[in-house]
């Protein structure tokens, strides 16, 4: 089984990726930000859970979230393995990642980052807003405040992986196949 973490801050180009990715190898995409909305929408205990921390403007806890990727996985055992997109984001999201996947004799294969300068990020968000409905993504100050969390909070975790030899970066600009291209080339060194 293939476990990938797909990283890289926000307008990497992670979501394009990774649907073309699980085309090409049979993974299924695991995204935290859709896991969330997918809760919250159905109304199911986790969302129900995660909404009591939201409503009172709080962060959702990492053991509400690693539960719901806990429930997508059980789900969903019979795949050629998962792409993980926006998790984990945090250390202690990492290490409960590896307990999970433990659980059931698997690891993280690989954690792949696409390295993307801040100038292209800007410019690639600020264009998304202007089709996204995103608000986030339409206000060049909430991007730049965006990437300098993403360098902060999330970008440790690639040391993280590192430290075992799990972790590569590869370049994020280009064309959307010359990436993919790129991806490939790792992925093919662990299938």
């Amino acid at each position: 089984m293939t476990n990938l973490i797909l990283f890289g801050p926000p307008g990497s180009g992670k979501g394009t990726q990774a649907t073309k990715l699980v085309e090409k190898y049979g993974l299924l995409h695991i995204s935290t930000g859709d896991l969330f909305r997918y809760n919250l929408k159905n109304n199911t205990p986790l969302g129900q859970e995660a909404k009591t921390y939201m409503d009172k403007g709080a962060l959702v806890p990492d053991s509400v979230t690693i539960k719901m990727l806990k429930a997508k996985v059980d789900e969903n055992k019979n795949v050629g393995g998962y792409i993980f997109d926006g998790f984990p984001r945090t250390i202690p999201q990492a290490e409960a990642l590896n307990i999970l996947l433990g659980e059931d004799n698997e690891s993280i294969s690989a954690l792949i980052a696409l390295d993307v300068d801040d100038e292209e990020i800007v410019s690639r968000l600020l264009e998304r807003g202007k089709t996204s409905g995103r608000a986030d993504d339409t206000d060049e100050s909430i991007i730049r405040n965006r990437i300098a969390v993403y360098k902060k909070e999330t970008s440790p975790v690639y040391d993280y992986y590192n430290e075992t030899g799990h972790s590569m970066k590869i370049k994020g600009i280009g064309s959307i196949d010359d990436i993919f291209g790129r991806l490939c080339n790792e992925m093919d060194k662990l299938v």
